[in-house]
């Protein structure tokens, strides 16, 4: 049988609603519109943990983060952990990886080492942008060497922290990072980490055309800080774009230079124009699959490893609790006409990444192996619903947030528990777990729960009876 070739792109912390598709007015995103138009919509998709590294180490292996023991950021991912890269090795795949994959804590290492490979046969690695000597700055240097000064977004605080105590001095130039506000890019647009993902994804597919592929795009942005080529920034009026509108209590906390309506409309033009900045270049990927005649034999999958507060609740960035802004993502899924794929659709059940991997595997034609968890999307067109529960589960130390039809339940190891009535209260402002108008909702979601955790326990593989 002749196995599809399989295109992942994969963006950092962005938001579910930021596609025309999913019915944002104000963004630019015609090429994700496209790709939505021409296969599956999945607006109701959830990752598992609402931080990097243990989501993208999910999404990648089909596993639950509490299977991988891995919940929260700044553990090392095993290197003998099963990808889905290593799954499809033996089936023929060569694999690839281009831009963020995060398996490895990056502020606490040299990135001119070299990195384990998880399955995958060609590594191009640049988990932030510019700001460590890794594949990205190299690329650089061979194609504008008088753009390296422009290209570091600015040094995470903990590298700053490791670098000083351990006498580092990279001879980077590093701006400053978290200003609250939009900033164009000071190099030229084509040397963006954007650009190097686009460009060297590009580059692969025209060189391994005849190949069956797994090839992984994992772009930075829209990740803070909220930089991006200025022609990208000029697509926005920070007039035009939306902003929070927050309950009174916390409406009055907000001050001139606290979440003022100045500072939102600045950090929403940034974050939309960095989507923009990589919806460009997925049109550029889907045009150079369709010039190299490989459309129709090509799986693409677009989606983030979480989302982004976007100055809801008084917050940048992600984490607890995980509610929708944080917790759900866009998910896109064409599969082509000759697999069965069918255009235009669009299926509103609650359903997870970890779903992504038994998917891709059922579609290759590969055995899914007992360590995978999730439940297969229903993809092609002849699959019509989904296989799983209609509910979404993000883990994280500590805590766990359940995402069921019209509700979030939280529950805490202190025993704290909250419950968020998404019919009445989407924006998740209200905690009615108190409430006691609401104290059959809570105990539904909370038995389910206990029995979404007790279904994923993963225990050790039996030999025999005993």
């Amino acid at each position: 049988m002749t196995r599809p070739n399989i295109l992942f792109i994969h963006t950092d912390q962005q938001r579910w609603d930021t596609l025309a598709a999913n019915g944002n007015s104000v963004i630019h995103t015609p090429n994700l519109d496209r790709l939505a138009a021409e296969g599956t919509n999945f607006d109701h998709a959830f990752a598992q943990n609402p931080v990097c590294m243990p989501s993208r180490v999910s999404v990648l292996t089909g596993q639950y983060c509490s299977a991988l023991r891995i919940t929260h950021m700044a553990v090392t991912v095993p290197e003998d952990t099963v990808t889905l890269p290593a799954m499809l090795r033996n089936y023929g795949y060569h694999n690839a990886l281009i831009g963020k994959l995060h398996f490895l804590p990056h502020s606490n290492r040299d990135h001119r080492e070299v990195h384990p490979a998880y399955g995958f046969h060609h590594l191009e690695l640049s988990d932030e942008p510019g700001c460590y000597e890794d594949a990205y700055r190299a690329w650089v240097r061979r194609k504008a060497p008088d753009q390296l000064d422009f290209v570091s977004l600015g040094l995470p605080p903990v590298t700053e922290h490791w670098q000083r105590l351990l006498g580092v001095r990279d001879g980077i130039r590093h701006p400053e990072r978290e200003a609250r506000k939009a900033r164009p890019f000071p190099g030229r647009s084509d040397v963006t980490q954007a650009a190097f993902v686009g460009e060297q994804t590009i580059e692969y597919l025209r060189r391994h055309k005849d190949d069956t592929f797994f090839c992984f795009a994992g772009f930075y942005s829209p990740h803070s800080p909220w930089v991006a080529p200025q022609e990208f920034l000029d697509l926005y009026d920070p007039a035009d774009v939306p902003i929070p509108t927050f309950p009174p209590d916390m409406d009055a906390k907000r001050t001139a230079d606290h979440f003022s309506d100045e500072e939102l409309r600045s950090v929403t033009q940034g974050y939309y124009a960095m989507i923009s900045e990589v919806d460009h270049w997925v049109g550029r990927l889907l045009d150079t699959l369709e010039e190299l005649g490989l459309a129709d034999n090509t799986i693409v999958v677009f989606t983030s490893d979480h989302g982004e507060w976007l100055g809801e609740h008084l917050r940048y960035g992600k984490g607890h609790w995980a509610p929708d802004v944080v917790s759900r993502v866009p998910l896109l899924f064409r599969v082509p006409e000759a697999l069965g794929g069918a255009a235009g659709r669009r299926v509103s059940d609650l359903v997870e990444c970890v779903d992504l991997v038994p998917t891709l595997l059922r579609l290759a034609g590969v055995p899914i192996p007992p360590q995978v968890q999730g439940d297969q999307l229903p993809v092609p067109a002849d699959c019509t619903t989904c296989e799983g529960d209609s509910l979404a589960l993000c883990e994280h130390h500590g805590w766990r947030s359940l995402r069921l039809p019209g509700f979030r339940y939280v529950a805490e190891a202190s025993g704290v528990e909250r419950l968020y009535d998404l019919d009445t209260d989407p924006w998740e402002y209200r905690d009615v777990a108190a409430d006691p108008t609401y104290a059959g909702a809570l105990a539904d979601a909370r038995k389910a729960l206990l029995g979404r955790m007790l279904r994923i326990e993963q225990p050790l593989t039996r030999e025999w009876p005993y």
